[in-house]
C-alpha cells in the first residue's frame, strides 16, 4: 500500500539496493510480534505472495479467505490482504506463542520489514523505516539476505512490474464513474492472478508476466 509522506520523516534518508548493508536485522524478533498486530488491511498481497502461501501451506486461495485473508478495495481494485483478528487485531497466521506460523512462506511486505519501498521511474529502491520496528539495537545485514527470497533480482523486477501494472488498472477503475469497468477489472484480477494456479515447477515470474501482457492488451494499457 502506497503512502504519501515526506521521506525524511519516516526513513534514515538513504536508499538501498539488494547488495547494500542496512541496519534491519532484528535478531529473530525474539519476544516481539508488534509488527504482526494492528495493521488493518495494509498488508496487501501480490500474486507471488499468494502463490507462495498456497504452495507452502497446501491451502487454496479460497480456503485461505475463510480465515487468514480478506478482500478489500485498494484504489478502486479489489485485492487480498492479511486478516487481523481477535481483540489484539493480530495477524491470523500468528500462533499462540506470538510467532509466525508461515514464516518460510510469509508475504513480501513482511519479509522486507522494517524496510519499505520507494517507487520511482518504473522501478524502486529500499528505504529503512526508522519508526516502525519496536526492536532496538538492530544489526546490519545485506538487503538481499534480509528479504530471504530466491532469485532476488528477478523478484525485484517482478515487484516493480506488478506495482506499475496495478497502478494502470487502478487508474482505469477510478475513471469509471458507473463502476461497471471497475468491477470487471477487479474480477479479472482476482480470477487471473490469484484464483488460477501457476504451473508447479514453472517460472512463476514469467507466468505472471505473460498474464500481465494479456491483461494489458485486454484493457488497452500501454
Amino acid at each position: 500500500m502506497e503512502r504519501q509522506i515526506d521521506l525524511n520523516e519516516i526513513s534514515d534518508g538513504k536508499l538501498y539496493g539488494l547488495d547494500d548493508m542496512v541496519r534491519a536485522d532484528c535478531a529473530g524478533c525474539a519476544g516481539c510480534s508488534a509488527c504482526c498486530k494492528g495493521m488493518g488491511s495494509s498488508v496487501v498481497l501480490d500474486p507471488y505472495d499468494v502463490h507462495r502461501l498456497v504452495t507452502g501451506t497446501g491451502i487454496g486461495f479460497e480456503a485461505l479467505l475463510q480465515k487468514h485473508l480478506e478482500l478489500n478495495v485498494v484504489d478502486g481494485v479489489i485485492l487480498p490482504n492479511l486478516r487481523m483478528a481477535g481483540d489484539d487485531e493480530a495477524c491470523a497466521f500468528l500462533n499462540e506463542e506470538g510467532r509466525c506460523s508461515v514464516h518460510a512462506h510469509r508475504p513480501g511486505i513482511c519479509r522486507i520489514f522494517p524496510l519499505g519501498r520507494l517507487y520511482e521511474d518504473r522501478s524502486f529502491q529500499y528505504i529503512l523505516q526508522v519508526h516502525e520496528c519496536k526492536k532496538g539495537n538492530r544489526s546490519k545485514v545485506k538487503v538481499k539476505k534480509w528479504i530471504d527470497t530466491p532469485d532476488a533480482k528477478n523478484y525485484d523486477k517482478y515487484v516493480a512490474r506488478w506495482h506499475y501494472f496495478l497502478k494502470d488498472l487502478q487508474r482505469i477503475a477510478r475513471e469509471d464513474e458507473e463502476g461497471t469497468v471497475a468491477k470487471t477489472v477487479s474480477m479479472y484480477v482476482l480470477r487471473t492472478f490469484y484464483l488460477t494456479p501457476y504451473n508447479a515447477g514453472a517460472d512463476v515470474f514469467r507466468e505472471i508476466e505473460t498474464r500481465i501482457q494479456t491483461a494489458e492488451r485486454l484493457f488497452a494499457i500501454g
